[in-house]
């Protein structure tokens, strides 16, 4: 596998690391190191400091705001931030620049491009993700929030659950049914939902870390208008597993480099307690090692993929079970190794993470407990590790569906 970047792509990092010695400290550590509330504010103040640059999404057109570049710069300022350890982007805009933006420039209308883009890259519109309901998780096509035509107004009821970072948008995507007695997944429409009105209410969720980092959101006689849909009217499905590869492609490259990391801080606190050389544990960080390569080198392959013009599709399944069901295991291991501590952790906390700590976090019990808690997850947000299998079983591989189970009666 040739993993040579082109040399534009490799005078971009250039230009990406004299930015980023030029605006990080000379003593910076990470986000991770920074108190909760000044963490925060760290993170507008970076997400300026791109927008100043016109890097906040540098691979979109410029005609929408984007710097006109190839997904090659996109992923080498990823991998340039990373690396450097600068401050983590905001949830709303990993939800609104990589989720829906690049949707919309993929399926929506000239209307909608012109309208939503802008906004999303100055921080003007925040975007959530209404997909998941009590009743529709893995099984996403079972959705149950309608939407009807009121004129020229859609009219939404229903409700959505595990919503990331609801309290904070004041724009969300939602999958709804819009045609209650077409076939499953092709009543289907996604739509475009402004959150400051009287029908629609949030209330945050308290995860098992103790943090309130996603949301139930409910719908009732929620409107929007008619034009606000993505794509057309009963496409909802192919719009969602379009967003969804987008959101399962997004870390292509930077993976292993945000997990390498993770390994590098998990051998430390191996080394602090004296467990280096235990047989056991060695196995356990060699096991480690090689999945972080594994996502490495499946990070290559995707990104090669997208710069031949390709969409991410099924193969985005292989990375989400990799990383998420590796999230849970290297968090394991750490408690393995921690022992008695795990059970009354002290130091400070990791805070809300979205994927990975910042670098600078703590190398304490309490923070790795509060990672090994939000790790539980993994293997279900963004897609159940057992979908995704039946993904790569079925579109990949070729193998026959997963048998439903009968009607009773």
């Amino acid at each position: 596998m040739d993993v040579v970047y082109p040399p534009e792509a490799e005078a971009f990092r250039e230009q990406i690391r004299a930015f980023l010695a030029e605006y990080l400290p000379p003593d910076w550590s990470g986000g991770g190191a920074l108190p909760p509330d000044e963490r925060r504010a760290s993170a507008h103040r970076w997400r300026q400091a791109l927008a100043e640059r016109g890097l906040v999404a540098v691979s979109w057109p410029k005609e929408y705001g984007g710097a006109g570049l190839s997904a090659i710069e996109q992923v080498v300022l990823d991998e340039e931030v990373a690396r450097a350890g600068a401050p983590e982007g905001l949830e709303n805009d990993l939800l609104g620049i990589q989720l829906l933006g690049n949707t919309l420039i993929a399926l929506g209308s000239e209307e909608q491009k012109k309208y939503f883009l802008p906004r999303i890259l100055s921080g003007e519109d925040r975007w959530c993700q209404g997909f998941s309901e009590p009743e529709a998780g893995s099984d996403l096509a079972s959705v149950r929030t309608k939407a009807v035509l009121d004129g020229d107004q859609w009219v939404l009821n229903g409700q959505k659950i595990w919503t990331s970072a609801g309290a904070c948008a004041n724009w969300i995507f939602v999958l709804a049914r819009t045609d209650p007695d077409g076939l499953k997944h092709a009543s289907l429409s996604v739509l475009l939902v402004p959150m400051d009105q009287p029908g629609l209410v949030v209330r945050p969720i308290v995860n098992a870390a103790g943090h309130a980092s996603f949301s139930e959101v409910f719908l009732t006689d929620a409107r929007t208008p008619a034009a606000n849909v993505v794509g057309r009217v009963g496409d909802g499905w192919v719009v969602a597993m379009t967003l969804l590869g987008f959101e399962r492609a997004s870390q292509v490259t930077t993976a292993a480099i945000n997990f390498g990391r993770e390994l590098d801080r998990l051998c430390e606190l191996a080394r602090e307690r004296g467990l280096q050389r235990d047989p056991r544990i060695r196995d356990a960080l060699a096991w480690c090692y090689s999945r972080v390569q594994i996502m490495r080198y499946q990070g290559y392959r995707g990104l090669t993929l997208l710069v031949n013009g390709q969409r991410p599709g099924a193969d985005a399944a292989i990375s989400k079970v990799v990383w998420s069901e590796y999230f849970q295991r290297y968090t394991e291991l750490a408690a393995e190794i921690l022992g008695l501590e795990v059970l009354s952790p002290e130091g400070p906390g990791n805070g809300e993470a979205l994927i990975v700590p910042e670098p600078g976090t703590p190398n304490s019990a309490a923070c790795w407990t509060d990672e090994l808690l939000y790790a539980r997850a993994a293997t279900i947000y963004a897609g159940s590790s057992q979908i995704q299998r039946n993904v790569i079983g079925e579109q990949l591989l070729g193998l026959p569906k997963e048998p439903r189970p009968q009607a009773v009666g």
